[in-house]
């Protein structure tokens, strides 16, 4: 049995939303223009989770790239504007997200994508997603995380449940806060699972198979060993009883 849950927070890329593939297709398109191999697991896996400007570091200095972050930035954005409104939702999103708020459970999003790129991802999914979420969406260049605070740090996390908080006690002002250690935090990345716990927070790793590999043999040290922090292949494979929360059955709210 888990900690008794008030409130669940979530990533997106590559957690709600299969923006991950994008990545790397127009990594490797620019790798290839010049001349460098295709991007290996091991770096993809320091890259995920990461601000942008931080995580086209990684793979500058990785593959001596002759560019900036801005450059970077520059050679990749219009391509992954063209791909970004066609991404899918990942296994168990819909399904889960439609779940909690249909029994009354506190949602948010805390993504490390700017606020344009999230609403291009986000377009195709506002309905049956993020309309589920109303205003507790924070992103990753939202002014009230100080600059060189984004994940691994907490403060995404804590602002995002800082907003539930205000908003609640907003609609009952006998709201009793919801704590760091009542919350669930949701992360397909290693970088997302450290700032997670960072914030005092329990988390769901649901890492994509093949990341999962590259760190294979080392859940205790991502995870811990207190089993507050578990790790999932899927979304809709969590045990929702066990953290107090309403069961839920893949496919119940299409039945």
């Amino acid at each position: 049995m888990g900690p008794k849950i008030r409130a669940c927070i979530f990533d997106m890329d590559g957690l709600l939303l299969d923006t991950e593939q994008v990545y790397t297709d127009v990594t490797n398109e620019l790798l290839a223009s010049y001349g460098k191999p295709n991007l290996p697991l091991e770096i993809k896996a320091q890259m995920m989770g990461r601000p942008g400007p931080y995580a086209a570091q990684v793979l500058i200095d990785w593959a001596n790239l002759p560019v900036t972050a801005s450059e970077y930035f520059a050679e990749t954005s219009k391509r992954q504007t063209e791909l970004w409104p066609a991404v899918r939702a990942m296994p168990g999103a819909v399904e889960l997200i439609q779940h909690l708020k249909e029994h009354g459970v506190p949602i948010a999003v805390a993504t490390s994508s700017h606020r344009r790129n999230f609403e291009l991802k986000s377009a195709a999914h506002v309905d049956t997603l993020f309309a589920h979420f109303g205003e507790h969406i924070i992103v990753g260049d939202d002014p009230r995380i100080p600059t060189g605070r984004g994940k691994p740090y907490p403060d995404i996390w804590l602002l995002a449940l800082n907003t539930l908080n205000t908003s609640l006690a907003s609609t009952n002002p006998s709201h009793t806060p919801i704590l760091p250690s009542e919350c669930l935090v949701f992360e397909d990345s290693v970088l997302g699972v450290e700032s997670g716990r960072a914030a005092g927070m329990n988390v769901v790793w649901v890492p994509d198979g093949r990341i999962k590999a590259v760190f294979e043999g080392k859940d205790e040290e991502i995870l811990g060993v207190d089993g507050a922090h578990i790790a999932v292949d899927e979304l809709g494979h969590l045990d929702l009883e066990g953290y107090g929360l309403p069961r839920m059955r893949i496919g119940e709210l299409e039945n």
